[in-house]
């Protein structure tokens, strides 16, 4: 069986643009619907959903404030509270007293006694009064201050446990020497995070049992 296309190629074309017109007029309605749809979505999430959300989110908001305003002595408890998170930090920021007395007997030399020691730990000033047999007994003390070091576990670097060493008031007569050193010490040799050691010279002759005068 033979077939003739006796259409014309003018009307052929014209064909093909009717089918092309049909499906772009197809693809634009369904773009425009999903479109419409999108958007009707939208709308109903930002207006109900959300807005739902929204509202119950403040009525929780609003019974759990009443619930906490009803609590007998609420300010008292978060105060309470407040305090007992900032425990850990203060107490570890408090300097430890208990290391001085131990610090005194390995600094101090053995030929001096002390009558008077007064521990800033605000400023970091310590002031050390006492006596000695002679004024050599005295410059060797600060010298020893001046050149005694520490370490802590953490670093094994040596760093100056004590600055701005002075030896602010002194005399001699027959009986011996008596004077007043005042310092700078690194707060470091006191802080509770810190294990510290103290590095001595061994030229002081320290490590006293007993550096202070008795009845003083």
């Amino acid at each position: 069986m033979v077939q003739f296309n006796l259409l014309p190629n003018v009307k052929l074309e014209y064909v093909k643009a009717q089918r092309t017109k049909h499906l772009m007029t197809f693809i634009s309605i369904v773009v425009g619907t999903t479109a419409i749809v999108v958007l009707v979505i939208s709308l109903f999430v930002v207006n109900v959903v959300q807005k739902k959300s929204l509202s119950d989110l403040n009525k929780d908001i609003s019974t759990y404030s009443k619930q906490l305003k009803s609590t007998k002595d609420l300010s008292r408890i978060l105060t309470v509270q407040n305090q007992l998170n900032t425990l850990t930090s203060l107490h570890d920021g408090k300097p430890v007293t208990s290391r001085l007395f131990d610090y005194i007997s390995q600094i101090t030399p053995a030929q001096a006694n002390l009558n008077k020691l007064t521990v800033d730990f605000t400023e970091n000033r310590m002031s050390i009064g006492g006596t000695a047999p002679s004024l050599d007994v005295v410059s060797l003390y600060t010298d020893t201050l001046k050149a005694t070091y520490y370490t802590t576990d953490e670093s094994t670097t040596q760093t100056s446990a004590f600055s701005n060493v002075v030896l602010a008031n002194f005399g001699r007569d027959d009986k011996g020497a008596t004077f007043t050193i005042t310092l700078n010490f690194d707060p470091v040799i006191f802080r509770a995070t810190d294990t510290v050691k103290l590095v001595v010279p061994s030229t002081a002759s320290a490590d006293q049992t007993n550096v202070f005068q008795a009845g003083n």
